[in-house]
């Protein structure tokens, strides 16, 4: 080890030395009919086994050439190879641009058809060179899918499915695993999250019109964060194009749901100046979507003779107003052939606006016995409450969250000498939500005896027959302003240079550090008002809205009735003192604030070796380590603020990395990789909080202890890559993940365990009392396993020009998890238990047609379902339901600038659903009815 050590300082430092004996071959591989760039191409010296591939923005290099003349090939799939001579003189380096056309002559296997199947054959030479196991969509191809976000385009991929939001896509899960094992990332910098308690980034925050390049890579390298066990999702903006690039988008939509519209439009442009050094693109997207949701709700318990029933069962109605604004920049100035800099910056604005109409139903049951055996009906509490926000410009009357996320970098590419290259990157990006002059009103009338069919537990529901509007009294007034904030720096470089123990085959190491510091902190705050004269005691003294049930989704047996209006509620002047009593609430938001600092530390080794001109070696290391300074609440009867409590601590991590691959003569490559990764714990889990509810005997704790999950990763993955631009691909994985995180609950809590966990604060549980107590803990380990395959192809080989134009897309995935070390509120381990998150059977296909100027698509998209949250135990466990998507779209080019397209989401109207321990029990049930958009695109 000494002496590779030495070998290897050796080589870098010489390496100035030697610069003027050999030269560089570098260039740009471009498509003749676009002048696009293309990413992905192979590019061989064809004398020798000097090979490379084309990066995002199509260029390519060869370090180390001696001096004389080559001919240098180019080969992409879908079309045609090229090749061309040139000449190395030492010292310099020698510039060689290529334009190739799409199609191959002489071979009938190829026959590219349209638009579509080549923004395929850019996406599909990306995946088969890339050296770890990933999978790229191209813009082109998000373009093909009726997806308004980048989360809804995400779900296409093979093994990932998302989690929704008012029928968006929003949290990513990559083959089976939680969005908080996986990890996203804009042009290789983290993005950090909007929310308050997790380190997830909304996908439905950022626009799909604004990404050029989606890879998601499964398998990690050395030089990649490690905090990415699942997979890490890489979003690449538009890099600035070659020419003058012009585009434009205006569309309209319509909502059935709320029979309200959808408005969309976006711009690009795109130039050179100074001699085509300085490269600028500059794009901008408006979305605008009006719509909402009908929702029906029932949390389920279970009586010590074990009666299930529901104990309070909600209807919901949202009307929902998104609006989305992203804007980006990117330039590059390109010194010389050596050196070049860029520059890359986006803002993504959300205003999601709400009104939510609630009717809770708070139920007691009366049983016919006095052994409590037999249940004969309700005694309960009916609460109408209104949800929405000050009438001012910014909320109208509406619930306003506010969500940003903005990202700047700057980065630098330098060849030092014809051996050695540099580059380095310093980025800052934040994320924000903010949510001002939020507010609640609710009347309640009690004591009343309610009704239900619980014949079928999918469809609960329940009446009240005494309900009058005159008796449902004040019940709560409030209003509040939550806002988190994340920042993030950043900083990076890497080196590389040669470095081979087979003098005839390529080798390379790459060495490099990197820096992030974060900050994330919660400052919520909760005020609660009281009228102070008459006229708003009860329901019937004020303004309403009412609703009948007729046509609301999950039945029109569920009745939601009469709420205060939510323009009433929007005008009360709250902050007048003559009118309202002000009176803040610390229960609501004093444990839930907290301040997070976090600064990591990584640096990293990766040695890239070919054993032959087929097999190929990825072998190194990874060392990150993690400082945290967190800071929370001490809090009393949920409204005391006894103190703060602030913690430290640091922790190393060291991950070996080792893969290879293995690409035959006829475009088959295989993958095999070992590899090792990580997942910070979500912030507010490592918070030292504690609330402390004495009324309730009942304690909630953060967990600052917390280890994070570790993972070992092995990976099979094969592919064939057709040359009329398809791929078959096939593989499994493996994954054993320590220390998962969980939430653990102890009914028994004692003062004796409270001493244990906390020993230097104040005990609140007095002797003999036995409280709840909640807290995230550390499993003791998971183990994973599955397999995916994916096909897409087109149709070329059948016999007539119509047929050709079909084509196929398919992938599946199925993943298995058992989880050990999860105890129950007893204490007792649960067995056969699947780690939360974890989706079983994921399915997505496609068939569509186009020729050269008409293409159309119908596409499905299917998750089973799975474990969402661990309960006390397996009656109390949350599932998340299965889902089937069908989408569908077309488009027709009316002329060589400009395509007219229509879309069609969700028509299966498929509903948001959880359920309670069993599929037949419903918890929640949330319908969105499909979407509707028509535009224009021109393309210039």
């Amino acid at each position: 080890m000494k002496n590779v050590t030495l070998t290897l300082v050796m080589t870098f430092l010489c390496t100035l030395g030697f610069a003027q004996k050999n030269g560089v071959i570098s260039g740009k591989i471009t498509e003749s009919q676009n002048n696009f760039s293309l990413p992905g191409a192979s590019v061989t010296i064809k004398s020798d086994k000097r090979y490379t591939i084309s990066d995002q923005i199509g260029d390519y290099e060869f370090l180390n050439i001696p001096e004389g003349t080559y001919t240098v090939e180019v080969v992409y799939i879908g079309y045609q190879p090229k090749s061309a001579e040139v000449t190395v003189v030492a010292g310099q380096t020698a510039v060689l641009n290529f334009s190739i056309s799409a199609g191959a002559e002489g071979l009938q296997e190829v026959v590219v058809v349209g638009d579509r199947v080549q923004g395929q054959a850019r996406a599909l030479n990306q995946q088969k060179n890339n050296r770890n196991i990933t999978n790229v969509i191209s813009s082109d191809q998000v373009g093909r899918f009726p997806d308004a976000n980048i989360g809804d385009a995400l779900k296409r991929v093979p093994g990932i499915t998302m989690q929704n939001d008012q029928g968006e896509a929003r949290n990513i899960i990559i083959r089976g695993l939680a969005p908080s094992l996986n990890s996203v990332t804009l042009n290789g910098d983290r993005i950090p999250s909007a929310e308050g308690d997790n380190r997830n980034v909304q996908m439905d925050l950022i626009p799909s019109d604004m990404i050029s390049t989606i890879i998601v890579n499964k398998t990690l390298t050395p030089d990649m964060d490690a905090d990415a066990i699942g997979g890490s999702v890489n979003l690449i903006t538009r890099a600035t194009p070659n020419g003058q690039r012009i585009s434009a988008t205006l569309a309209g939509g319509y909502n059935p749901i709320r029979e309200k519209g959808i408005y969309t439009a976006g711009l690009v442009y795109g130039n050179r100046f100074v001699n085509d050094k300085l490269g600028i693109v500059l794009s901008g997207s408006y979305n605008s979507n009006d719509y909402g949701s009908d929702n029906m709700e029932a949390s389920w318990n279970r009586d010590d003779a074990g009666n299930e029933y529901v104990e309070e069962s909600d209807i919901r109605q949202y009307n929902v107003e998104r609006v989305r604004r992203s804007f980006s920049a990117a330039a590059d100035y390109k010194f010389n052939a050596n050196h070049t800099i860029f520059f890359n910056a986006i803002y993504n604005w959300r205003d999601d606006r709400e009104n939510r109409f609630r009717k809770t139903y708070e139920l007691e049951p009366n049983y016919a016995d006095d052994a409590e055996t037999i249940i004969n009906g309700y005694t309960g509490t009916v609460t109408r409450e209104t949800k929405g926000g000050i009438d001012s410009d910014r909320n109208k009357s509406r619930r306003l969250e506010t969500q940003r996320v903005q990202n700047y970098s700057l980065r630098g590419e330098h060849l030092l000498s014809p051996k050695v290259d540099l580059d380095w990157g310093v980025n800052y990006s934040k994320a924000s939500e903010y949510r001002p002059n939020e507010r609640y009103i609710s009347y309640a009338q009690e004591n009343l005896d309610i009704t239900s069919d619980l014949s079928n537990p999918e469809r609960p529901y329940f009446r009240a027959p005494g309900e009058d509007l005159a008796s449902f009294e004040l019940d709560d007034l409030s209003e509040n302003r939550d806002n988190t904030e994340e920042t993030e720096w950043g900083a990076r470089v890497n080196v590389r240079f040669p470095f081979s123990i087979i003098p005839s085959e390529k080798g390379r190491i790459r060495v490099g550090g990197r820096l992030r510091i974060k900050e994330k902190e919660r400052d919520n705050n909760y005020f609660a008002y009281s009228p102070v004269n008459d006229g708003m005691g009860t329901l019937s003294e004020v303004p309403l809205v009412s609703f009948d049930g007729n046509g609301f989704n999950p039945g029109s047996q569920y009745v939601p009735g009469s709420f205060a209006a939510a323009g009433f509620l929007g005008g009360l002047q709250l902050t007048n003192p003559s009118l309202f009593e002000e009176e803040s609430d610390p229960s609501e938001f004093l444990s839930t604030n907290y301040n997070a600092k976090e600064n990591i530390y990584a640096g990293y080794v990766r040695w890239d070796q070919d054993f032959n001109d087929r097999l190929s070696m990825i072998v190194g290391f990874r060392v990150e380590s993690t400082n945290i300074d967190y800071t929370g609440n001490r809090v009393l009867d949920e409204s005391e603020l006894e103190g703060q409590i602030n913690t430290s601590n640091s922790y190393t991590n060291v991950l070996p990395n080792l893969s290879f691959r293995y690409a035959t003569p006829n475009d088959w490559v295989l993958h095999a990789a070992f590899t090792t990764a990580l997942a910070r714990p979500d912030y507010y889990k490592l918070v030292p909080f504690v609330d402390i509810i004495a009324e309730d005997q009942e304690i909630v704790t953060g967990n600052p202890n917390l280890d994070v999950t570790y993972s070992y990763n092995v990976d099979f993955m094969v592919e064939k890559y057709f040359k009329s631009v398809g791929l078959f691909s096939a593989g499994a994985f493996y994954k054993n993940l320590k220390d998962f995180i969980y939430t653990y609950a102890n009914s028994d809590y004692t003062a004796a365990d409270f001493s244990a966990d906390f020993p230097n604060q104040t005990n609140p549980i007095g002797a003999g009392e036995e409280w709840d107590f909640v807290q995230s803990r550390n499993g003791d380990k998971v183990n994973i396993f599955g397999f995916e395959a994916a096909f897409q192809r087109q149709f070329d080989f059948l016999p007539t020009k119509f047929l050709k134009g079909f084509g196929i897309y398919l992938n599946y995935t199925y993943t298995h998890s058992k989880a050990e070390g999860i105890t129950d509120e007893d204490g007792n381990q649960r067995v056969d238990t699947e780690l939360p998150g974890t989706a079983p059977h994921m399915f997505n296909g496609s068939l569509f047609w186009e020729n050269k100027k008409f293409s159309a698509r119908v596409s499905v998209n299917y998750a089973s379902d799975y474990l969402d949250e661990l309960g006390s135990d397996p009656f109390y466990d949350s599932y998340y339901d299965e889902q089937l998507f069908i989408d569908a779209n077309a488009s027709y080019k009316i002329t060589r600038y400009m395509r007219v397209f229509v879309e069609a989401n969700n028509l299966t109207n498929q509903p948001l659903r959880y359920y309670q321990g069993i599929s037949s029990r419903t918890k929640q049930i949330e319908f969105y009815e499909p979407r509707f958009n028509f535009g224009l695109k021109f393309d210039f």
